[in-house]
């Protein structure tokens, strides 16, 4: 997951910095920096990405069309 799919998803499920950071178990400073596109550790943008995909989003791939987002069915 990249900085922009970290934005994308978010809005995606409505959900605020704050909010996301209370689910994922992360400090709202912490999603600051990862849309930010600072490095994290992967095991924290692990968790931030489970959290996201808990809420209902699938990451895409890059495949030639770009990294992206979408709501599961």
């Amino acid at each position: 997951m990249n900085a922009t799919q970290c934005k994308m998803a978010r809005v995606a499920t409505g959900l605020g910095l704050r909010e996301l950071a209370e689910v994922a178990g992360v400090s709202p400073n912490t999603i600051s920096r990862l849309e930010r596109g600072e490095e994290l550790k992967p095991a924290t943008v692990e968790t931030i990405q489970s959290a996201l995909e808990a809420a209902g989003v699938e990451f895409i791939a890059e495949n030639g069309g770009g990294a992206g987002v979408r709501l599961k069915k």
